[in-house]
């Protein structure tokens, strides 16, 4: 199984495997439409790497398309999983939109931004001063209610199966659970209920490398959203990231018999 990768650092120790940086991506059309997998790309090459040149990527299409903008996410999330989603409106950054999300959401809620990551672009909005003030740095309007947690779970999905799950706890000035932005990693026991509703979604969107991050409100799940590119903060130190990619990219690559087994023909007539 030969193997490319534009990211070095996500990759260390794949065997098989020629390291590209992502402006090489012309300079080895080749080597890239031959490789069973090509890995981690940036998003700017999808279209040329999976309708130009028919590779396979990893992580999947789906990963990357639902994973880039938090309102096809949650869209995704409200198709196949509505009663896990929190109650979200999403509008056009218009006056009318405007009255139209600040009358309906009750105090406080969120607003975030639709291309943001590690709890950057998330607003708390308690006052209609910090509605305006949202409302001037986006051109999509997205308002979530406020789930009454101190924390959340993170889900990391990789392939077909959870890897691993643990407890993100509030940072100290409040709100936000995100590591990069002071909260902590706790590994107390995960309800199975956050990690089934995560493989869950997983399964049915087509995502293969996502940390999902879900609420549980009095230990019913919500889905606030999922990340394609995870820290490695909740890890366990090893190669068990590395190991279970490689396993799933070495099963996807076995042909399959879409029709399953089928009963063998007998070399005589039966009697009945």
């Amino acid at each position: 199984m030969h193997l490319v990768s534009f990211d070095i650092f996500r990759t260390l120790g794949f065997p098989d495997t020629t390291v590209l940086k992502p402006e090489q991506l012309l300079g080895h059309k080749e080597l890239l439409s031959e490789a069973d997998w090509v890995l981690f790309p940036e998003y700017w090459q999808l279209n040329a790497l999976v309708y130009g040149l028919n590779c396979r990527v990893f992580p999947s299409e789906a990963s990357y398309r639902i994973g880039h903008d938090k309102v096809e996410m949650t869209r995704a999330f409200q198709t196949v999983a509505p009663e896990h989603t929190p109650w979200t409106m999403i509008e056009a950054n218009g006056p009318q939109e405007r009255d139209l999300i600040w009358d309906a959401m009750a105090l406080p809620f969120v607003a975030k931004l639709a291309k943001a990551s590690m709890g950057e672009g998330v607003w708390l909005i308690e006052s209609r001063d910090d509605w305006r003030r949202y409302c001037e740095r986006t051109s999509v309007l997205y308002a979530q209610e406020y789930l009454p947690i101190d924390r959340d779970v993170r889900v990391v999905v990789v392939g077909d199966r959870v890897l691993t799950a643990y407890w993100r706890t509030q940072a100290e000035q409040g709100f936000y659970n995100n590591v990069a932005r002071g909260g902590q990693v706790d590994t107390s026991p995960v309800p199975a209920v956050a990690t089934e509703l995560a493989l869950r979604l997983a399964r049915e969107l087509g995502v293969d490398h996502a940390g999902f991050d879900i609420a549980l409100v009095d230990g019913y799940p919500f889905v606030l959203e999922f990340n394609r590119l995870f820290g490695n903060q909740g890890l366990d130190q090893g190669s068990d990231l590395k190991d279970a990619i490689l396993e799933y990219l070495q099963r996807q690559s076995c042909p399959q018999d879409p029709d399953g087994p089928t009963e063998p023909t007998p070399l005589w007539p039966i009697a009945v």
